[in-house]
């Protein structure tokens, strides 16, 4: 699995996800948006755990919490089946063993229980409907979400404007090029307050006599 230092992985989360899916030039790196945090002002970032479920069964994810090295956030495929994959109990188990956070395109419940244990979650619903153990797909092997490729120790990055897979071969100079450009905005806000506009600062002035 790719190891990101703290320092690395702070800055991914202050970057965010807009700036770094801008400066990737992935088109596919960002999931849906209907994967959404389950509670405001969530953020999360840290190495995938992929993690494929059968629709409707939550065993994969039972043995991923054994499987998955302490600081993982946990990416897990329900084939978009939308039931209570993950709650309460879940979340203390992903606690104690050092899991930082998921991401599902499925559902969760216990949310008021999520939220005061400040646990990062970001899925595609809420759902009351709970589920079977008794079968899965994979568990730590390669897996497509909402149509994003996630592989093992890809940086994971979601916060309020949605969810980013960052491929790990590359994450560490998507979030530098992403630090550019955090930079260049700063530059550009100052100069908005000088009385500069957004078509002189991008270059669009041909349009400013259509």
């Amino acid at each position: 699995m790719a190891i990101y230092t703290e320092t690395e992985l702070e800055l991914a989360k202050t970057l965010g996800t807009s700036t770094l899916y801008e400066a990737s030039n992935i088109k596919n790196c960002a999931l849906d948006r209907e994967i959404t945090a389950v509670w405001q002002g969530a953020i999360l970032s840290g190495p995938a755990y992929p993690v494929a479920c059968t629709p409707g069964d939550n065993l994969a994810i039972q043995i991923a919490l054994e499987k998955a090295p302490a600081g993982s956030v946990m990416v897990v495929t329900t084939d978009d089946f939308v039931a209570g994959y993950w709650g309460e109990v879940l979340t203390v188990a992903a606690q104690y063993s050092g899991i930082k956070g998921l991401v599902i395109d499925g559902g969760v419940r216990d949310i008021v229980a999520l939220r005061q244990r400040k646990f990062p979650v970001f899925s595609r619903g809420i759902s009351v409907c709970g589920t079977e153990k008794a079968s899965y797909n994979s568990v730590g092997d390669s897996i497509q979400i909402t149509g994003t490729p996630v592989q093992l120790g890809d940086l994971v990055i979601a916060d309020d404007d949605g969810v980013v897979v960052l491929p790990k071969n590359i994450a560490l100079d998507i979030i530098q090029k992403g630090k550019a450009r955090e930079e260049k905005e700063a530059i550009m806000m100052k100069q908005l307050s000088t009385g500069k506009t957004t078509l002189e600062l991008m270059d669009l002035l041909e349009w400013r006599e259509k």
